[in-house]
């Protein structure tokens, strides 16, 4: 019967562990770019805040 590789498997766990890691970093250096500007209005907002009607709202009487 074959004998395990133990040193493989120890190097394949540590390549797993930098690259995910990497991955995060990325991923956390990404989200700081992609964040909205503040100064512009959102689509779903009008300028004085107040949300969009969407049609299926009853009419304030």
């Amino acid at each position: 019967m074959a004998k395990p590789n133990y040193s493989f498997a120890k190097r394949q766990r540590d390549l797993a562990k930098k690259q995910k890691k990497e991955e995060k970093l990325r991923r956390k250096a990404g989200a700081g770019e992609s964040q909205p500007q503040d100064d512009q209005p959102q689509d779903d907002q009008l300028q004085g805040g107040e949300p969009l009607p969407t049609g299926n709202e009853e009419p304030a009487t």
